[in-house]
């Protein structure tokens, strides 16, 4: 069957016949009701008409479908969200929370007012661009619309509420009169019209919270999204606070925008970049865009122009506006602080310290502490610093953001002379804490007879120094590069009081040690100048650089001698001793050591006296006198307990069980093993406790000194004990930086594997101390390294082995003029030469 289907439907009359039949069936229905006729009849003419009208209105009714009409303006629901950045990047935890916030909203049965999700940060990094994503993510949520509003709230005329309400009534199509009234006759319509509705509203770049609390509807169907750069604190909201990228984030979008092939080719540089931008998308976006319109830019290109940070604002825009430009973008936020506020910020820029704790402010500003603190914290609440959280000692610390810092250190010459002055309250304030600190952790280095150390003030003091170490040694290049030399003489001399009595930071030590000195030379201070000299010697002796250290102690005893300062003159003696004995000139030495203890006898300080005795007890331990030594340790035991100085008293027992340890090994060398297990057992026992009290104390270098004695003990029973304590004392000292100890650890390491008859093992390890001591110029433990190599073949049957280094360690003691070293070098060479000739 081909050709078109029949047309079965009816056709209908045309109107004006229909609506004629109609009006005719009408007239006679009204007609009948006047007629002379039985009732029975008139029902029958009634029925009649109806059925004619009837099929009068089916006739002229057209059933076919018909197009729905176009629907008259104001019926579609409104949206005006913005388009999402083409090259949105990241944030995909924080959009995963602020859906979880959102179905949990949905999810609750209970009556609540609409969900408020308030997001604020600094300026660029990204609010704007994470609201119009997530808008974008749960519109399908709103069905009767979406509304915007940019308030401007960076800006000097930010948009009044009043100004947003009637946009958003007239996108709701409520028609207002010319004259709509106040806020409050719009706050009503408002609530009116949003009253049974799903409304997703963004209100973007908020100054405050009154800016905000109008445009909240009442409907709980409805959502608000906003944005600001301070916390707005409305009651009710959840608040988001959005934080940089991370690394990974910034190198992303940079890739996104600049090309992967070209980050992928530099990818140092590329890290650069996202760090020398701050982390903030807004700079990294600036740089993305720069790169990917100059084709012949590399990456490291882009990154030594960042690098200039007088011009790294400058190469951070690329339009006037906020969007466009870091530096307009911190200026808003500056714009809105107070006088005092940006006086502060501009101080802050002045300071090199990564962070500072509150009553750095109040120094600034010449205010108190905690006002001070107040003016940081509304610096934070602008985005311009941060807290970069709380340090040991449980103070809060803050930081400036870095590009914020180098956009205020643009405006600091606006405070002229005040800002020497405020620089110079900061660093007096430095310098009393850090003295403060340094008495109270080592109370003998400040004074004769200094006053007793408490175990809470010691604790106090190192934390303290471990939460301002890196403050304080900017505050410290700051007074040098400033000129302040009594400044920077006073914060070295506690910076180096404090590293010595804590045995750490050596190498910040020891530069701090130098600009000490160059600071009382500047300072024409003799005094101060043989001070320092003593504190360099200190630091260069523990760092193996003994020549040195000797000529700075041997200097530093003329000044004081000259001066008449006879309690600092033994304090040089006493130096001049040990750095001797250290470099194995124990005649010398001795000498020294004894002169220096009757030099504190004379001046009644009994601390000092007795610790020199324990140098000299350890010189005569080396010296294989140990009774002596452990006359001398006795005495200096009874000093520090009857003082109650615990420190001093764990230092001393662990000497004491060095000494036992070695009368032990002489008692089994002898054959009297009862009587050497007796010792090993008390020498075990000593260093133990001495261990134990600096665990207690958070004396990590010192518990590792107590650990590495241990494993020097010699204890035939004990050797994979004593091997085991060597190691972890060479993983402190690592962690503490320790390189020379490190290296005196793999000294022992080495002796204990040789006991062990590890031979391999042991002269890997004291092959690699002596490379060390080579590397740190510390000759007389190389040559001592390279002899316990030739004993430990000695013992293991390798005669022949043990020559070349045993040679080795008797040409280095004779370029020292080490005699005792060169003695006990030949008696080796001669068991060598003998066993193999």
């Amino acid at each position: 069957m081909t050709g078109k289907l029949p047309d079965r439907r009816r056709r209908r009359w045309p109107a004006p016949v229909a609506a004629g039949l109609a009006a005719g069936a009408a007239s006679v229905l009204a007609a009948s009701l006047e007629w002379e006729i039985p009732p029975t009849a008139k029902i029958g003419v009634t029925m009649a008409a109806a059925v004619l009208v009837g099929l009068t209105t089916w006739a002229s009714t057209d059933i076919r479908p018909r197009p729905r009409a176009r629907p008259e303006p104001g019926t579609v629901a409104p949206d005006h969200w913005p388009p999402v950045p083409e090259h949105f990047t990241g944030r995909e935890e924080t959009l995963a929370e602020l859906h979880r916030v959102f179905d949990g909203r949905r999810r609750s049965s209970e009556v609540s007012p609409p969900l408020v999700i308030s997001v604020y940060g600094r300026g660029g990094v990204g609010k704007s661009a994470l609201m119009t994503r997530f808008g974008q993510e749960v519109a399908d949520r709103f069905p009767d619309g979406r509304l915007y509003a940019d308030l401007r709230g960076g800006v000097d005329a930010p948009v009044r509420p009043e100004e947003v309400l009637i946009g958003f009534l007239r996108a709701l199509d409520v028609r207002l009169t010319t004259d709509p009234g106040g806020l409050e006759e719009l706050g009503k319509l408002w609530l009116t019209w949003t009253k049974g509705r799903k409304i997703l509203i963004g209100l973007d770049n908020a100054h405050d919270s009154a800016q905000i609390a109008p445009l909240i509807p009442a409907e709980p169907g409805c959502a608000v999204l906003v944005t600001s750069r301070a916390p707005l604190y409305l009651y009710g909201t959840y608040d988001k606070k959005l934080v940089e990228f991370s690394e990974a984030q910034g190198i992303q979008l940079l890739a996104r925008l600049a090309g992967d092939d070209r980050v992928a080719a530099d990818l140092d540089a590329a890290r650069q970049i996202v760090r020398l931008c701050d982390n903030l998308p807004l700079a990294i976006n600036i740089c993305g865009g720069r790169l990917a319109t100059r084709e012949q830019w590399t990456m490291r290109d882009m990154a030594d122009r960042l690098a200039d940070t007088r011009r790294i604002l400058d190469n951070l825009k690329v339009a006037p506006t906020v969007d466009k430009s870091v530096r307009d973008s911190v200026q808003l936020s500056y714009d809105d602080c107070t006088g005092m506020q940006r006086r502060l910020l501009r101080l802050l820029s002045s300071l090199t310290a990564p962070d500072v704790p509150g009553w750095v402010a109040g120094e600034l500003l010449d205010i108190s502490g905690l006002d001070g603190a107040d003016q940081l914290e509304a610096l934070i609440d602008a985005q311009l610093a941060e807290c970069s959280g709380t340090d040991q000692t449980g103070a809060m610390r803050y930081r400036l953001h870095d590009l914020v810092r180098v956009f205020a250190a643009e405006l600091a010459e606006q405070d002229g002379d005040r800002r020497r002055a405020a620089i110079e309250r900061v660093l007096s304030g430095y310098r009393r804490r850090a003295e403060e600190a340094a008495q109270n952790r080592w109370p003998q280095d400040w004074s004769r007879g200094g006053r007793r150390s408490t175990l809470d003030g010691e604790v106090r003091a190192a934390d303290w120094l471990n939460a301002e170490r890196l403050a304080l040694l900017s505050m410290i290049n700051l007074a040098h590069h400033l000129r302040l030399w009594e400044l920077t003489w006073g914060l070295a001399r506690a910076f180096c009081s404090l590293c010595h009595s804590l045995r750490a930071y050596w190498a910040d030590w020891a530069a701090v040690a130098e600009l000490g000195r160059e600071a009382a030379e500047q300072a024409g201070d003799r005094r101060s100048m043989a001070i320092a000299l003593l504190d360099a010697a200190a630091v260069h002796g523990g760092l193996g650089l003994r020549r040195r250290a000797q000529e700075e102690a041997e200097r530093a005893l003329v000044l004081f001698t000259d001066l008449g300062e006879s309690w600092w003159a033994a304090r040089a003696r006493r130096t001049i001793g040990m750095t001797l004995f250290s470099d194995g000139h124990l005649d010398r030495a001795q000498d020294f050591l004894i002169d220096a203890i009757a030099g504190f006898r004379a001046e009644e300080d009994l601390w000092w006296m007795a610790r020199t005795q324990r140098n000299l007890a350890e010189l005569r331990l080396a010296e294989r006198k140990p009774e002596e030594a452990r006359e001398l340790l006795e005495y200096a035991l009874e000093v520090f307990e009857r003082d109650g100085n615990r420190y001093s008293e764990a230092q001393t027992l662990r000497v004491y069980g060095e000494v036992l340890a070695a009368q032990a090994r002489g008692e089994h060398r002898a054959g009297e093993h009862r009587q050497a297990a007796v010792l090993f057992t008390r020498a075990g026992f000593s260093l133990d406790r001495a261990a134990e009290m600096f665990r207690q104390r958070g004396e990590l270098w010192e518990e590792a000194r107590c650990l590495r004695a241990a494993g020097e003990v010699g204890d035939p029973d004990n050797g994979l004990r004593e091997l085991d304590y060597v190691r972890r004392a060479a993983d402190i000292l690592a962690a503490l930086g320790d390189s020379w100890g490190v290296a005196r650890t793999a000294v022992s390491a080495g002796r204990a594997l040789a006991r062990l008859g590890r031979t391999a093992e042991s002269e890997l390890e004291l092959r690699r101390a002596g490379a060390a001591f080579e590397e740190l110029e510390d000759r007389w433990w190389m040559a001592l390294s390279l002899r316990y190599l030739g004993e430990a073949h000695l013992d293991a049957g390798g005669r022949a082995a043990a020559v070349e280094p045993l040679e080795q360690a008797r040409a280095i003691y004779r370029s020292l003029g080490n005699e005792a070293g060169m003695r006990r070098t030949l008696e080796l060479l001669r068991r060598a030469r003998a066993d193999t000739g």
